[in-house]
């Protein structure tokens, strides 16, 4: 009876072939001694997961030129940049990877990190989402644009960056979003006079919720009113992340009257009319069939 091959060190923790080791020692997923623990799997479970995600999305990009290019907003340590690296960029010998982050001694390790590893087309700059745009750094066109956990408002910048640079998808796993229950919170005496709805956000606990889930509406709307197909899924199980929500938008080019009616809509229904233009510009040109600026995806 023949015995069963050994098992590679590959499959015995779960990675993908020709992944790098020295990646992952370096990004402290596996320790020097080659070993995984259970916190670090988990990690490296969700990246994995959000990765066959972006994966799908950047097989539909061209295949010749310079392409694929891809924003990471948020990048903190870079998992995902360099996961995303090492696994579909370093083996096609093409494309860039722009790493964005506001903490500069993350921004330092990633770039000596990449360095290190001849990872020589990716790039880290020190700047915040609502600047990344006008970054001289970065080209004038991105074909992917990611936000991990990016807190906040910065989520929102990283969908006006998006749009400015007529990128092709989004991948989104929006946070702490403060914004919207900030508002609710200081709307809300006039609002439980107003409708019965308001008791939806009466309780703190509940104006947190409530603010985060509306939030993420009232983005998916923006996005579909700007000419972008939307899909909200689960990231990963509940049991992993309570942040867990995932909005994956395509560039169609048909933008939705109806989503920017609806967007309004809810503004007016909340009283957060004044969020429109900071929040949400150019509306009015939903529905067209003309923009001023290039469309996604032309020269």
């Amino acid at each position: 009876m023949k015995k069963p091959a050994p098992r590679s060190l590959y499959d015995e923790l779960d990675l993908r072939p020709g992944q790098s080791l020295q990646l992952l020692q370096e990004l402290h997923i596996l320790t020097r001694e080659g070993r995984i623990n259970q916190d670090s799997r988990r990690k490296l479970k969700q990246v994995y997961h959000l990765y066959g995600f972006i994966e799908k999305l950047l097989l539909e990009l061209p295949a010749e030129g310079e392409h694929p290019t891809l924003a990471d907003h948020g990048a903190g340590k870079s998992y995902l940049g360099f996961i995303l690296y090492d696994l579909f960029f370093r083996p096609r010998g093409r494309g860039h990877i722009y790493g964005i982050e506001t903490r500069a001694d993350l921004v330092q390790k990633s770039r000596e990190l990449a360095q290190g590893l001849g990872f020589e087309r990716m790039a880290f700059l020190h700047i915040s989402a609502a600047e990344a745009a006008d970054a001289a750094q970065l080209p004038p066109k991105i074909d992917v644009v990611t936000a991990l956990h990016a807190c906040d408002t910065a989520t929102d910048d990283a969908i006006a960056f998006g749009l400015r640079k007529h990128a092709q998808f989004m991948v989104l796993v929006p946070c702490c979003q403060a914004e919207f229950a900030s508002a609710l919170r200081e709307q809300k005496a006039l609002a439980l006079s107003r409708t019965p709805l308001a008791e939806l956000w009466r309780h703190p606990l509940h104006t947190r919720e409530i603010g985060s889930q509306v939030t993420n509406v009232l983005r998916c709307l923006y996005l579909e009113a700007m000419g972008y197909q939307v899909t909200v899924t689960e990231l990963v199980g509940w049991e992993h992340s309570m942040k867990n929500e995932l909005i994956l938008a395509r560039w169609t080019g048909q933008r939705r009257r109806s989503a920017a009616e609806r967007l309004r809509a809810l503004l007016a229904q909340f009283g957060l009319e004044s969020m429109e233009e900071r929040r949400f510009p150019g509306l009015a040109l939903s529905g067209t069939a003309e923009r001023p600026d290039p469309l996604p995806g032309s020269a």
